[in-house]
């Protein structure tokens, strides 16, 4: 829980790299590009009088949809919630500046050069890796350390307000003795079942809450698309592969195949010369030429004794095992053949491929065949595309597109942002669909690549704006809303009515159900609802029942508290439920900083 506080608490920016930001101008030089921070631009909103910038905003907002954090169909409520965390990090830094945190240039070397992220394999720090993985997050060294600044200054204000929470031991005693507790009660579920009749419901009720819940009954903005797909894997269904060009095509994966393979090595140096391991090899391929085993032989002459007795096998290997040199050999072989003579830094070698890691033919005939089938029309697929961008800027329509390509012109219901499915719920689709060109102005959308075999454009056909509809349009919903509140009210009164029975001595003959020493943590069965509501129930005396009841969705429960019992001590839980404690504590201490902090603020959204 602290650590979703955190996460609020900082920007979008800063979870991109996993809070590491920016080094300093003493180890990179002069910036050579604007700090974006600092730029103008029109104002989102003020936080006691200090801009956020609309520039800002867009910068964090896209850095989301970049990192992959959130799919481009949410920019709308990003955009929002991002506003809001902006705000909330202005509110916290004036907090942590009016305070005196500080954070020396020097704090913020020391802790960019140490973060692994902007480090190399041998963990010294990477300036080229620095600024690649800056510039792919989208900031500049001096607006990242800015960021970093900011970052840590709310941090350590945070982290101060955690430290200084704190428990006596009573309450952890007192905690743990709730923790451990169990109890025995009955309970029974009231259903609509047992009301002597349904609620009735007129024009009225369905008219008030109606009204008291318009929000409920809004439709969302809409629009009706035109659009076309141009689609590579489709054009490849058309065309038709030889087998001659499959099992060409499946000879030319030998060339890229896992293989395995066996080799015999001969090392020169001091005790052998090149010239003599060379001559030694030349004597295994004559004798491979006459028909001996290349097992047999890699026993008597290699060098390798790791792999001698086993016939030279070195197992499975694909590119990137051995070097250049010797892959280059083992995969310029097909299956049973022998390399010549191959020199490696380990000495000479003779290579023989003994298995490809291919599926067989007719097996892999499926796949061939759209592999083949999708290079053939690779060139098609592109010429097509370059029209389709072309003409689809230009056209007034999309039904000549459509036809100039051959595609199909396919056109939507009406669909939302956030209500729509196929192909038209893919990244980036809607955003374009909602453009101002294409929305207000009635253009064609600009050709969206939804992956790298599918090229579409879309075109608005028919809009309408959000709306609350009308009363007739959802009456069935509205019925049914407010049948199930009168129904849970009727049941409420009910079950009132028989706990006032209960308190009063009357047992009402129920078939009650019984939960034996249950503990917070036990799988029992029960609603959350209905061991919450018995859990706080009063302690009852010697032979007597405390009563209650609990909501369980449409149901509700009556609860007869029997008995309190201690429980056995459990140290791992007892130290969880400590710790979430004191995350709760830590987090109420934050939360009641910011409730403070807006309260007291001039925050103003234009």
């Amino acid at each position: 829980m602290l650590q979703s506080i955190r996460d609020r608490s900082t920007s979008w920016g800063a979870k991109i790299l996993v809070g590491a930001v920016v080094v300093t101008m003493a180890l990179f030089g002069v910036e050579s590009l604007v700090g974006l921070l600092n730029s103008d631009g029109e104002e989102v909103a003020t936080v006691n009088g200090e801009p956020i910038t609309r520039q800002q905003l867009e910068l964090q907002v896209q850095r989301a949809i970049r990192s992959g954090q959130v799919p481009p169909e949410q920019e709308r409520q990003l955009r929002a919630e991002t506003l809001d965390s902006l705000i909330t990090n202005q509110l916290l830094t004036q907090y942590a500046e009016e305070g005196g945190l500080h954070l020396s240039d020097a704090q913020i070397d020391q802790l960019i050069v140490t973060l692994p992220e902007f480090q190399d394999a041998n963990g010294r720090f990477d300036s080229e890796l620095f600024k690649n993985r800056l510039a792919s997050a989208g900031f500049t060294p001096i607006s990242f350390r800015a960021q970093l600044r900011e970052d840590m200054k709310r941090r350590q204000l945070q982290q101060g307000l955690v430290i200084s929470e704190f428990s006596l031991p009573s309450e952890q005693e007192r905690l743990a003795e709730l923790q451990r507790q169990a109890r025995t009660f009955r309970h029974y579920a009231l259903t609509p079942a047992d009301l002597e009749a349904a609620p009735d419901i007129d024009d009225a009720d369905l008219q008030a809450y109606y009204e008291a819940h318009a929000d409920a009954y809004q439709r969302p903005e809409q629009v009706k698309l035109a659009y076309v797909v141009l689609d590579k894997q489709a054009m490849a269904e058309d065309v038709e592969v030889s087998d001659e060009d499959l099992r060409q095509a499946w000879q030319d994966e030998a060339a890229s195949a896992d293989r395995r393979v066996s080799h015999i090595m001969v090392s020169f140096g001091d005790e052998r010369s090149r010239e003599d391991a060379g001559a030694r090899l030349e004597e295994v391929k004559s004798r491979l030429a006459d028909g001996e085993a290349f097992a047999d032989l890699a026993a008597d002459y290699s060098d390798d004794t790791s792999t001698s007795d086993a016939g030279g096998d070195l197992g499975v290997i694909g590119r990137g095992f051995f070097g250049e040199a010797f892959e280059d050999a083992a995969f310029a072989l097909d299956e049973g053949q022998v390399s010549d003579i191959v020199e490696t830094d380990n000495g000479l070698h003779l290579i023989q491929v003994t298995e490809l890691d291919r599926p067989p033919f007719e097996e892999a005939r499926d796949r061939l065949r759209q592999d083949v089938a999708l290079a053939q029309v690779e060139d098609a697929f592109n010429d097509k595309a370059q029209r389709l961008i072309d003409e689809s800027f230009a056209a007034e329509d999309l039904a000549s597109v459509a036809e100039d390509l051959g595609l199909e012109r396919r056109q939507s219901d009406w669909v939302s942002r956030d209500d729509v499915d196929g192909v038209l719920s893919e990244p980036g689709v809607m955003r374009q669909a909602f453009s101002d060109d294409v929305l207000e102005e009635g253009f064609n959308s600009e050709v969206i690549e939804l992956d790298e075999d599918r090229r579409m454009v879309l075109r608005v056909v028919e809009h309408r704006d959000a709306t609350t509809l009308p009363l007739d349009e959802v009456r069935d919903r509205v019925v049914a809303a407010v049948e199930a509140e009168k129904t849970r009210e009727a049941l409420e009164a009910r079950a009132d009515e028989m706990l006032a029975s209960l308190r009063g001595g009357e047992t009402l003959g129920l078939d009650w159900q019984r939960a034996e020493s249950l503990s917070r943590q036990a799988e029992s069965g029960l609603a959350q609802p209905v061991i919450e509501a018995a859990f706080r129930l009063p302690h009852p005396s010697e032979g007597e029942t405390v009563y209650g009841r609990a909501n369980d969705g449409q149901r509700v429960v009556l609860i007869g508290l029997e008995s309190v019992t201690e429980g056995e001590a459990n140290a791992q839980i007892e130290s969880f439920v400590a710790r979430m404690a004191q995350q709760l504590r830590s987090q109420a201490a934050v939360n009641g900083l910011l409730d403070h902090l807006r309260e007291q603020a001039e925050i103003e959204r234009p």
